[in-house]
């Protein structure tokens, strides 16, 4: 995805909630004193800040496509090196202990060469950590294409929906790692975020997976698209008990240790 299709403000809004599965895959990783440890897709610098407290000895670089992103985790994290980088062709200069991926890798094609290649990278002994988004079948993101090739925006639109990447079957991450000479574990998870408003629901992916769909439109076409998905997300989300509306997250979790 283009680089300045990132709004680090709006990805903050959920910041706690966005942070839980970074926490979660951090707490599987077994290392106690990596020299150096990268975060790929650092974003606003959330996850890179989850590491620099688990491994206050380490040198943490943080790694991503956004300026606006990188600008912003400068920021909050000013003792820590960041970079402008695109996954996809990284290699760092030395090899790392951790290579930590949170929410990142579903932007990056072809899995099945890029997995192996970030392992290779690693030092002896080094982990590499993944979180992938696995949501595309979820009404939130159904639902964007088909709202986008329905309306009168669809010519506009185009095919965004192949810029965000269908993720690779969960067994298919152990064999490349074990395939690799890796030790790995896979798991996955459903996080049920209550939201308190079909809008709020809108505004969380309108950060992430919603910005191919209406990074292309005019202001007008753009207020139609919403207001029309607004709608079919309200219809999918029933309302719960206390108000709220469950959005239902799965994510994919891989971790492997290089031999």
């Amino acid at each position: 995805m283009a680089a300045d299709s990132w709004d680090p403000a709006l990805y903050r809004r959920f910041e706690t909630q966005r942070t839980q599965p970074a926490r979660d895959l951090l707490a599987r990783v077994e290392l106690e004193s990596p020299r150096l440890v990268v975060d790929l897709g650092c974003g606003p610098g959330n996850s890179t800040e989850l590491l620099v407290n688990r491994f206050p000895g380490a040198e943490v670089i943080g790694v991503d496509t956004s300026e606006s992103m990188l600008e912003t985790a400068g920021e909050r994290l000013p003792g820590c090196r960041f970079e402008l980088g695109d996954i996809g062709s990284w290699t760092p200069d030395r090899a790392p202990d951790l290579i930590y991926a949170n929410a990142a890798l579903q932007w990056v094609p072809d899995h099945a060469t890029l997995v192996p290649r970030l392992f290779g990278l690693l030092a002896p002994g080094g982990v590499l950590a993944v979180q992938v988004p696995d949501n595309r079948h979820e009404p939130s993101h159904r639902l964007m294409r088909e709202i986008a090739a329905s309306g009168p925006w669809a010519a506009t639109i185009g095919d965004k929906a192949a810029e965000r990447l269908a993720v690779l079957p969960i067994t298919a991450y152990y064999d490349i790692l074990v395939g690799a000479g890796g030790l790995a574990e896979v798991w996955r998870t459903i996080y049920h975020h209550p939201m308190d408003s079909a809008a709020a629901i809108v505004q969380w992916v309108s950060s992430t997976g919603l910005q191919p769909f209406i990074k292309p439109l005019s202001e007008a076409e753009k207020a139609g698209y919403l207001q029309q998905y607004e709608a079919a997300i309200a219809e999918n989300y029933e309302v719960r008990a206390d108000g709220n509306r469950l959005l239902l997250f799965p994510r994919l979790f891989f971790v492997g240790v290089k031999a």
